[in-house]
C-alpha cells in the first residue's frame, strides 16, 4: 500500500516491513532469546501440523530459529525442551531421534485421590474415593479412551454440583458421559459395571 501510495518500489520499502520491530516474538523465539534458565513446554505436538514439526527440528538439534527476512537467531542459552504427546498421531522418525522419552502411566489409587482432593477440595475423602475406585475399574476395561486424571477431577466437580454426595449405581449412570465420551465405551461400562 505505502509502496504505491508513496511511488516507492517493493525494494525501497522491504527492510522497513520486515524490519525486528515487526517481528511478533512467540513462545519458541522467546525461549530462544533468553538469557536466564528456560523451560518450554510444547504441548500435544501430535496434534501440530507437519510444517511445525520442521521448525522444531531446528530448535531442538541447533537450538536457533532461521527467520528468511532476519536470519538465523540463536540461543543465547539452550532452553530445557519438554514435548508432550497423546498419541493422536505418529510423530516424524526425525523429531522423536531429537527426544528422550518418558512415558508416563496413570498414578496409584492414592497419588490420585491426593490429587482429586487438591483440585477439588470441598469433595469428601469417601466420594473422592469411590470416584478413583470407579475410574480405575473403568480404566482396566478395553475402551476407545480410557477416563484421564482430568476427567477425573471433572466428574468431582460434577458431583458436587449435582449436589451427590455418593456414588452409587444411579450417580455413575447419570454421570458416566462425564469420563466416557463415546458411546461404545459407555455401553461397554454399562454392561461390565452392571448399570444396566
Amino acid at each position: 500500500i505505502q509502496a504505491s501510495r508513496d511511488d516507492d518500489s517493493w525494494d525501497d520499502i522491504h527492510d522497513d516491513v520486515f524490519a525486528e520491530e515487526f517481528l511478533l516474538s512467540r513462545p519458541l523465539l522467546t525461549a530462544i532469546r533468553r538469557t536466564e534458565p528456560t523451560v518450554l513446554l510444547i504441548d500435544e505436538t501430535d496434534k501440530a501440523d507437519v510444517e511445525v514439526e520442521g521448525l522444531l527440528l531446528e530448535v531442538l538439534s541447533d537450538f536457533q530459529i532461521t527467520i528468511p527476512e532476519l536470519g538465523t537467531i540463536k540461543a543465547v542459552r539452550r532452553p530445557i525442551v519438554f514435548l508432550t504427546s497423546n498419541a493422536t498421531r505418529e510423530l516424524s522418525e526425525a523429531l522423536k531421534r531429537r527426544c528422550l522419552y518418558l512415558h508416563l502411566d496413570y498414578p496409584s489409587a492414592e497419588r490420585e485421590k491426593a490429587i482429586v482432593l487438591s483440585r477439588v477440595p470441598e469433595i469428601a475423602e469417601q466420594l473422592a474415593e469411590s470416584l478413583v475406585a470407579t475410574v480405575r475399574a473403568l480404566r482396566s476395561m478395553e475402551l476407545k479412551k480410557s477416563p484421564s486424571i482430568s476427567e477425573s477431577i471433572d466428574w468431582a466437580r460434577t458431583l458436587l454440583a449435582l449436589g451427590l454426595d455418593t456414588l452409587d449405581e444411579e450417580a455413575v449412570r447419570t454421570t458416566l458421559g462425564v469420563v466416557l465420551k463415546h458411546a461404545s465405551d459407555h455401553a461397554r461400562a454399562g454392561t461390565q459395571l452392571k448399570l444396566n
